[in-house]
């Protein structure tokens, strides 16, 4: 393999992963660690990864990119779908909980007729236009469903002054959270600035707050800041999802539960 087809290959791998690691790619492409060491200070110099001790991650720059929701819809499907699985296992018949925006969130509440009877609260348009879906099929009966107002969002959530202000008046024992980054120093981001406020309300109103983020997510700045990661009651995440260097920086700061957590009894560290 040629120098240049191997540094496509590692840039490719950081599309799938937040992160990379020295040893392991010398291993898969069969060179020198040092060869591998090369390649990353070449990529570095045209920004297109960032090097850090062991390895590589993305390029540290803010991500400013808002996907909306259909787009997310079919990425990281499997992981989603393992997350939410994991996530349901917090909640218990006849709570209260909110759920934002977000299309692993969404995954969530595909699985909540089977766990209720609950009060859900949602400002997530799709998520809404779900359970009243299963409620007509004679599924989610037991399912009490209220979606704020507000402003539409490329990920289909209802944002601004009145999704925010209605959140504002609501008290729920569990909120799960989707959101576009993940960082052990930045927190919880997104691009959206309407979205942040909304988001916060939500954090405040919940007595816990579950975060639901993929592989994609793991690494991410973007603009606004809604939370620290100490807020958080747990992040829950794919098995793979984080490399042990970022997985030791996450659990300085918060609990993180994966699919093959074997209980949902979680606290902070």
């Amino acid at each position: 393999m040629l120098a240049a087809e191997r540094r496509d290959a590692i840039v490719a791998e950081l599309v799938t992963s937040p992160a990379v690691r020295v040893t392991r790619l010398a291993e898969q492409f069969d060179v020198s660690e040092m060869t591998i060491r090369r390649d990353i200070d070449a990529l570095e110099a045209a920004g297109a990864l960032t090097r850090v001790h062991g390895g590589a991650t993305r390029p540290q720059t803010l991500s400013a990119a808002e996907p909306g929701f259909s787009a997310n819809t079919g990425r990281q499907r499997e992981a989603k779908q393992q997350i939410a699985l994991a996530a349901s296992r917090l909640i218990t018949p006849g709570m209260t909980i909110s759920l934002t925006g977000g299309t692993t969130v969404y995954e969530l509440a595909a699985l909540l007729p089977d766990l209720g009877p609950l009060t859900v609260l949602t400002n997530s348009l799709p998520v809404a236009d779900l359970l009243n879906g299963l409620a007509a099929q004679d599924r989610g009966r037991n399912l009490s469903v209220f979606l704020t107002g507000g402003e539409r969002s490329p990920s289909e959530a209802l944002v601004g002054p009145l999704a925010t202000a209605t959140v504002g008046l609501l008290n729920v024992d569990l909120c799960f959270m989707g959101v576009h980054g993940v960082d052990a120093t930045a927190g919880i981001t997104t691009p959206n600035l309407a979205e942040a406020e909304t988001n916060r309300a939500f954090a405040r109103q919940s007595a816990r707050l579950v975060v639901l983020a993929d592989s994609t997510k793991i690494g991410v700045v973007a603009l606004a800041q809604i939370v620290d990661l100490a807020e958080l009651e747990c992040l829950v995440t794919a098995g793979d999802a984080v490399g042990p260097d970022q997985l030791a920086d996450l659990v300085l700061h918060t609990t993180v539960l994966t699919p093959d957590t074997p209980t949902s009894k979680e606290t902070h560290p």
